[in-house]
């Protein structure tokens, strides 16, 4: 199957999330959060590439739906990382 954008751009997003998660574990030494954006980034583009296998238009709405979820919940542990340094 051709993959399109936002599989392209949701595996690129959660690579960029593990190479942040190491950097903040090995170098930062911080666990607790980087441990909840690895595990919400990294969901992202799983659950994208669930929805291509959808059973029907509801259940692939639900699993983006749930994509959308864990996008939004890793904002927080981003913006939470920032503005706590």
């Amino acid at each position: 199957m051709k993959e399109g954008a936002l599989q392209t751009k949701s595996f690129a997003f959660a690579v960029r999330i593990v190479k942040l998660y190491k950097h903040l574990s090995e170098k930062k030494r911080e666990f607790v959060l980087s441990k909840q954006l690895l595990r919400s980034g990294s969901a992202i583009g799983a659950l994208v590439r669930d929805a291509e296998q959808a059973e029907s238009k509801p259940d692939f709405v639900h699993k983006m739906a749930i994509a959308l979820k864990e996008s939004n919940e890793t904002e927080y542990w981003i913006l939470l990382l920032r503005e706590t340094g």
